[in-house]
């Protein structure tokens, strides 16, 4: 009787090594798939040394639960469809405006500072959303700006003297050449990402001038699937780590490689 209990015990013993066992395979191996349009130093280009600092912290977050982070780059309208749907697992760089329905940390690694953009001798300067009847601006195709903004490009959405939006891989650089060219009077930008794409303009171009900003910064995010059944998982995950950065300082350093402050 004692010599079957303790081969019972000896054989739900190798039950549990094995499921154990497998966990942890199944956790090695496991990928997780985070999209988003070029928005540098946010998440720049893929396979770089430097791909953006959301990016190298999901990396490293991720990693010490054995997760390979594989980041792609696609336009923001088909970015936000994709993580919306399971063919993702989360969005880089969003906003709850951009997609209210995914789901997001209760900190935000960043912040937005949206800032207006216009050619050197511009007069003009954001003075609230009525000032904008005087100017013809520059956004991009599925971006959130904040409320009061998203409801003015919608309003003019289909009036090119008032709004243009411009879509694809390329959005940001095509505002910046519809700025110089005086195909629009000003472009509407993150403020990290302004200063990124005119330090790394190869083209000798007089450098755009700020001339006014949105108020407040809004919290972007790393923002997750709402139909993936590991989601709340990997939030959690990410979410944990992302506290923890923040308290010893690894946050802190990660941006300032990028030439950036929290």
């Amino acid at each position: 009787m004692a010599r079957d209990l303790d081969l019972r015990r000896f054989f739900q013993g190798l039950v549990l090594l094995g499921a154990l066992a497998a966990w942890s395979l199944q956790t090695r191996s496991e990928t997780l798939v985070v999209v988003g349009d070029l928005w540098c130093p946010i998440n720049c280009e893929p396979d770089s040394d430097r791909p953006g600092i959301f990016i190298e912290l999901a990396q490293e977050i991720f990693a010490e639960s054995g997760i390979r982070v594989e980041y792609q780059t696609v336009n923001w309208a088909r970015a936000i469809h994709a993580v919306r749907n399971g063919r993702a697992n989360a969005l880089v760089g969003a906003g709850y405006e951009d997609a209210p329905d995914l789901l997001f940390t209760t900190i935000a690694p960043g912040v937005s500072r949206m800032c207006f953009y216009a050619r050197p001798g511009s007069s003009w300067h954001f003075r609230g959303i009525d000032s904008l009847d005087e100017v013809s601006i520059g956004v991009i195709n599925g971006y959130s700006y904040d409320k009061t903004l998203d409801g003015y490009i919608r309003r003019h959405a289909k009036n090119g003297q008032r709004v243009q939006i411009a879509s694809g891989d390329q959005a940001l650089g095509l505002n910046v050449s519809k700025v110089l060219h005086g195909r629009i009077d000003v472009m509407l930008e993150n403020s990290w990402v302004m200063a990124n794409q005119l330090a790394r303009s190869r083209a000798p171009i007089p450098e755009l001038i700020e001339v006014g900003c949105r108020e407040p910064d809004v919290p972007i995010y790393l923002a997750f699937s709402p139909v993936l059944e590991r989601s709340r998982e990997h939030l959690a995950l990410f979410g944990d780590g992302l506290r923890r950065y923040r308290q010893n300082g690894r946050l802190k350093a990660l941006m300032a490689r990028y030439g950036v402050s929290e």
